[in-house]
């Protein structure tokens, strides 16, 4: 999609050094994620996931790539617009049966939220990529002007007061606690580790193959899952309550990152595999049966595209324009 200009002082991004950091800060660092990751998952919403729609991430990483915004900035994108939109209809949904004629003004008042989720819902995605792309010190931020001239591509006629009030909307209904730590946080802290405990790896391209699985993960995340829970259950035919228990480990940060990085190492370094589970297993608690399985749904789902251009994590050459989410 064209290559990155960079900007005159800071350069292209280069990507993660490893093995930089003291001690005392990784162990830190990890105990940090490692709490955030159980705090989240013990308040899981129930209908955590429901944004992650594939079509959806792809839009946002399409635009992502298009603004030339760094790695860690689509995840956050991801997960802030995932987190904004179930807080913004729980919070439609509270009140909506206060009107008179209980039925019949709950049926009303859901029409309403479906059509202003319906009829914003590009304007909320373009607002947590722009508040995504402020979070961090990359090379590249989403400025009004940009993200405006994109919207009126789409025949979208907002104004720049629009979209500063888009961008507080996201920030009063999440209460200003944007800077959520992504998956990929979790698996450059993981390699840092791996690679501080002795693993003999490729550090940087263990990385990016490392993201380009992750974009894949979080592409073809509903079949992923499945085939993890159907194996994890025994049974192609999993009852609503095996779902519904299975959403914490779909949304298990520190899960994906560990699966993702074994199937890394399987692919590039397969002679140090076991070795990376054992550790990954000591640093995490996380089961080696779980992280071969995680591996096997991976691998699976990779080779089990039937032509490159169904499922690549790199989104191909298509725009953000050709993916807008279908309005329903």
């Amino acid at each position: 999609m064209g290559s990155q200009v960079p900007v005159p002082g800071r350069g292209r991004d280069s990507g993660p050094v490893f093995s930089g950091v003291a001690a005392e800060v990784i162990e830190d660092t990890l105990m940090h994620l490692a709490t955030e990751n159980e705090q989240y998952l013990s308040e899981l919403p129930e209908q955590a996931g429901l944004f992650k729609e594939t079509r959806i991430v792809e839009f946002i990483f399409l635009l992502s790539e298009k603004w030339h915004l760094d790695q860690s900035t689509r995840y956050q994108a991801v997960e802030l617009l995932e987190r904004f939109m179930i807080k913004q209809v729980e919070q439609m949904c509270d009140g909506r049966g206060s009107t008179k004629g209980r039925e019949q003004g709950q049926r009303s008042s859901w029409s309403s939220v479906r059509d202003h989720i319906t009829n914003t819902f590009v304007l909320r995605l373009v607002s947590c990529v722009q508040l995504a792309s402020k979070l961090s010190l990359h090379y590249s931020r989403v400025t009004s002007d940009t993200a405006l001239t994109f919207l009126q591509s789409l025949k979208y006629s907002y104004t720049k007061q629009e979209l500063l009030e888009s961008e507080l909307a996201v920030l009063n209904t999440l209460h200003f606690h944007i800077n959520v730590s992504t998956p990929l946080a979790y698996v450059e802290l993981l390699l840092e580790v791996l690679g501080y405990n002795g693993c003999l790896l490729p550090a940087k391209p263990l990385h990016q193959l490392c993201v380009q699985l992750l974009d894949f993960c979080y592409l073809t995340r509903e079949t992923i899952y499945d085939t993890l829970l159907k194996t994890a259950i025994e049974n192609s035919t999993p009852s609503k309550l095996q779902i519904a228990k299975f959403l914490t480990v779909k949304e298990d940060f520190m899960l994906l990152a560990v699966g993702v990085i074994s199937t890394g190492v399987f692919i590039l370094s397969p002679g140090h595999w076991e070795q990376v589970v054992e550790h990954l297993n000591c640093i995490t608690g996380i089961t080696p049966q779980s992280i071969l399985e995680f591996s096997y749904a991976v691998v699976r789902r990779i080779v089990g595209s039937t032509t490159p251009e169904q499922h690549r994590g790199n989104c191909g050459t298509r725009s953000p324009e050709d993916r807008i989410p279908p309005q329903k």
